[in-house]
């Protein structure tokens, strides 16, 4: 696939200007339905990954049947110890979880530097694709899982950079655009363990990692079909001579990307309440949850389905308030939102403090409803995270270097969900409420930390002065 020339000055500020999809480019309707076909594969998959492996692949009759399952156990275990097959399990699914906001990081590199993110994104999609499929057997899931962790970092950075790439610098459309980016994320966590959960735990746990792949290659014919409305591809000769143009970076973008750096622990931090929701939340729920409605055994992996039903009604909930507050007053700046997020989000494992010590007071099964409070309150905390952290990175990066900027604010969920699956392993050994006091006291931390950064280097990243620097 060749590179798409380089539009015109005229061609570029009609793109940007474009308002056919709801007061956004057309381009943004596509890039959103294809992440949601490629986040209906991957949340398939991580709906039954740590079910799946706690359950039948690592138990001690099943999981000599995976190439190279001793080596990995052993690196596993001599930073930890030996691991029971649930803590074996949560420890993979973390170090999964975490690499797959890792290898975004390399795949910024390969698509600023070599490819092109059109192409990159294409290579990307066919190798999860692939993985996917290789989940069908126990023999190759190893290699599974390294196919899924490239076309993962080939392909989320890219994508993402590309919806940045659709606003000119300054334009106060970026941050709802990432918002409404991650709404199509949120409508395919609802249907992905819908679709994949109930295949693989009511049928056979393949299935569900088929249905997955199947998933993928929607999501990659959604690309390809999408191309003319997509952002212009630079080629390597207009990207090489442009490079020779730019002017070093200055001294304040310097220190803005020092800070961005910087920050990166403070926002793993943030995230590790919602992130356990896919780790240790269902095998607590396992445990000490009622799921038998009427007379039938919900499978675990709907709780997940719940949890992006709510996710999806709070992030419209945060985009019409936000709308609704601009139109009164003026719209916080993204640390603000940030901090906001994570001191509300902080108070969902504050609820699951109470149902665990309801459990640990009854020895009985709490209600399905700890789930919806959970759900509802995280939710709302996490909207006001997670796609307000894209944009603001994304507004702050230097030119040509957007993919790769991406790949930098991806690393807070390589290290959260590395911490989250290393947390996880005291499930068995902490009670319930100092298991889940704990992380919302991790949590609340990231918020205070974040409100400190935005009094002592808020103007560094404040908009004005973003677009000082990239003009």
């Amino acid at each position: 696939m060749s590179a798409i020339p380089l539009a015109t000055t005229a061609d570029a500020i009609r793109a940007r200007s474009d308002r056919a999809f709801f007061g956004h480019p057309a381009g943004l309707g596509w890039l959103a339905f294809c992440e949601l076909w490629e986040r209906f594969s991957y949340y398939g998959m991580q709906a039954l990954l740590v079910l799946y492996l706690s359950n039948y692949l690592f138990l001690p009759e099943n999981i000599g049947h995976v190439a190279g399952i001793d080596a990995v156990r052993a690196f596993i275990e001599r930073a930890t110890g030996p691991r029971s097959p649930q803590q074996l399990a949560s420890a993979v699914f973390g170090l999964y979880a975490g690499l797959v906001y890792l290898t975004p990081l390399f795949g910024g590199l390969i698509a600023d530097r070599l490819l092109g993110r059109t192409k990159t994104i294409v290579i990307g999609a066919s190798l999860m694709a692939l993985g996917h499929f290789l989940m069908a057997f126990e023999a190759s899931f190893l290699s599974a899982l390294a196919c899924l962790l490239v076309g993962v970092g080939c392909f989320k950075g890219n994508i993402a950079a590309q919806v940045g790439d659709l606003y000119a610098p300054g334009d106060k459309r970026n941050a709802s655009a990432f918002q409404i980016f991650m709404l199509a994320v949120q409508v395919a966590v609802i249907l992905a363990p819908i679709v994949c959960g109930t295949l693989g735990e009511k049928v056979a746990w393949h299935w569900g990692f088929g249905a997955a792949g199947v998933g993928m290659l929607i999501g990659l014919a959604v690309y390809l079909s999408a191309r003319p409305w997509l952002p212009p591809e630079i080629s390597r000769r207009s990207a090489a001579t442009e490079a020779k143009a730019r002017p070093r970076m200055t001294g304040a973008e310097k220190l803005r990307l020092l800070l961005l750096v910087a920050m990166i622990p403070v926002l793993m931090l943030s995230i590790v309440g919602n992130q356990q929701f896919n780790n240790a939340f269902p095998l607590w729920s396992q445990q000490h949850m009622d799921l038998l409605l009427l007379g039938w055994q919900v499978p675990v992996t709907w709780l997940q389905a719940v949890d992006a039903f709510f996710s999806t009604a709070t992030m419209v909930a945060s985009l019409a308030f936000w709308r609704w507050w601009a139109k009164r007053r003026n719209e916080p700046d993204e640390l603000t939102k940030m901090a906001f997020g994570s001191l509300l989000a902080a108070c969902a494992p504050a609820l699951l403090v109470i149902a665990a010590a309801s459990v640990e007071g009854t020895n009985e099964r709490v209600s399905f409803i700890w789930t919806v409070g959970y759900t509802i309150v995280n939710d709302l905390g996490f909207a006001n995270i997670l796609p307000i952290g894209l944009a603001l990175y994304s507004r702050t990066a230097p030119r040509r270097m957007e993919g790769l900027m991406i790949g930098v604010y991806y690393l807070h969920l390589f290290i959260g969900n590395t911490f989250v699956g290393w947390l996880a392993g005291f499930l068995d050994e902490m009670p319930g409420t100092q298991f889940w006091g704990l992380h919302a006291v991790l949590v609340a931390s990231a918020g205070v930390l974040l409100l400190a950064i935005k009094l002592l280097f808020g103007k560094l990243l404040a908009p004005a002065e973003a677009a000082q620097g990239t003009s």
